[in-house]
């Protein structure tokens, strides 16, 4: 009997027990729970990128808009028509998270060049080199050379938001101040956005997207012609800006990266290296001849343009041709303008080379991993999350990663990708042979190898909080949905 008893006390004592240890993990999975849903203030300004720059990021499309008001409202409606709805904003952010990451290396030794940390509309300089130039105007957004002479009217009667005094709120200049971001790597962080927006006016006509943002691409809200000028006019206006930088080696870079965006596309026209250059093209489904050079303009051939198949190379060789192909590639068309402008907001901290080389290769390495990741998404997520067409790139001849890898494992495919799938059940034999052998996967690895390579780069950085905000970025890049 008390033995018995005995025995209903320990089954009781072991019950109480882990009844305890039931609440006491679920209390501890409240409490999880609750830090996840409402982080500390500290842990939400090392971890969430835009809460270091928020003040700057919000005033990112206010500022934008008073650099490519033009005196047609038209024009301004169509070259304000994406900055109305909410992208990424990706660019801009990197470059003044790494500005941010940059000002923790004391001034002593940021001297490459000199830093200016004055509010960039009190310079003198935009005031004039003499006093033959007083006209010119305080603001950077004011003139140098006299309105009469750029716009060939009376300035006076012409609604030009350039012609206009746009100052930053004191609110503005006190973050830019506490956050140690110079005025000209705001200013730059503004035309980086401005340039690749110029891009996608342009991208959306050459695929012929039909939306953008979760809702109708500019060529459709508009026309074709509308959204190549409006592209047109913001590369002007942020060429405007950038030259109002006073730095020759950032106008030299930023120019450059707006090239590689235009050698990017010519580059896709071929599916691979060892596609013939194209010679034929299609214009609204006529078939032409490009005529043939003259001779009287010397033309270099790139080396990747004279590369044939090689029939004693083996598969595997020339599937790596093509892949480098790929992310030569992908490199002018997404990771120039990332590394450019990390590069050039580097330049105008004044530090090192060393310094400014790091921040370079993680914006290229950053660049890079965001595309292969946008090539991937096109055959994982649908158009309602993706705010564009899904599953276009097939559609549209493009053999991204995904497909190499399907060529690299069925041979057969290669056909397909020479006639950039354009003959009927083409789309539905490369998806499936992108399933069969796990070519998303791969390309998911693709992607975290430069994901990798980005943060090593970015370690080399003082650490701080914007330099962890930044690494945090870089993780999700491989994470994102859309």
């Amino acid at each position: 009997m008390f033995a018995y008893k005995g025995r209903l006390v320990r089954a009781a004592s072991i019950q109480v027990r882990l009844l305890s240890r039931h609440v006491s993990s679920y209390n501890a999975a409240i409490e999880a729970g609750n830090k996840l849903v409402n982080p500390t203030p500290k842990k939400t300004a090392q971890h969430d990128p835009f809460a270091l720059v928020s003040e700057e990021m919000k005033s990112l499309v206010k500022s934008i808009g008073a650099l490519i008001g033009s005196g047609h409202p038209t024009l301004n409606r169509v070259a304000s028509y994406y900055f109305e709805s909410r992208g990424k904003n990706v660019r801009p952010l990197i470059v003044l998270l790494i500005s941010k990451s940059l000002a923790e290396i004391p001034k002593s030794e940021r001297t490459r060049i000199t830093v200016d940390t004055r509010d960039i509309n009190d310079q003198n300089e935009y005031r004039g080199i003499s006093s033959a130039m007083s006209f010119a105007g305080a603001d950077p957004e004011h003139s140098i050379t006299p309105l009469k002479i750029l716009y060939g009217l009376n300035p006076n009667i012409i609604l030009n938001p350039l012609s206009k005094s746009f100052n930053q709120s004191e609110k503005i200049k006190s973050m830019d101040a506490e956050n140690g971001i110079l005025p000209r790597q705001r200013r730059l962080a503004e035309i980086t956005e401005i340039i690749h927006t110029s891009s996608l006016l342009h991208d959306d006509v050459i695929d012929i997207a039909d939306s953008r943002r979760g809702r109708p691409s500019a060529n459709i809200a508009f026309t074709n012609k509308m959204s190549i000028l409006a592209g047109d006019f913001l590369l002007a206006r942020a060429s405007v800006a950038l030259s109002r930088l006073r730095n020759n080696e950032v106008t030299e870079l930023m120019s450059t990266a707006i090239a590689n965006l235009v050698e990017g596309e010519f580059m896709q026209l071929k599916n691979t290296v060892f596609q013939p250059n194209v010679d034929q093209i299609t214009n609204d489904g006529e078939s032409k001849q490009i005529p043939a050079p003259t001779g009287r303009v010397p033309l270099k051939v790139p080396e990747y343009s004279l590369k044939q198949p090689q029939v004693t190379f083996s598969h595997d060789e020339n599937v790596k041709a093509a892949f480098e192909y790929y992310i030569h590639k992908t490199y002018l068309k997404t990771a120039s303008l990332m590394s450019k402008s990390a590069r050039s907001a580097a330049v105008l901290s004044g530090c090192n080379d060393e310094m400014i080389d790091h921040c370079y290769n993680f914006g290229r390495n950053l660049g890079l991993c965001f595309q292969i990741v946008d090539d991937m998404l096109d055959y994982t997520t649908n158009e309602d999350v993706l705010g564009k067409p899904a599953g276009a790139d097939l559609k549209l001849g493009l053999a991204t990663a995904p497909v190499l890898y399907a060529w690299q494992m069925k041979p057969e495919i290669g056909p397909l990708i020479a006639r950039k799938f354009n003959s009927p059940g083409d789309v539905e034999l490369a998806r499936s042979a992108v399933v069969e052998s796990d070519g998303v996967q791969k390309t998911r690895k693709l992607a975290e190898k430069f994901r990798d390579a980005a943060l090593a780069h970015l370690r080399c950085l003082p650490e701080s909080d914007a330099r962890s905000a930044l690494e945090f970025l870089t993780n999700s890049v491989v994470t994102r949905k859309k």
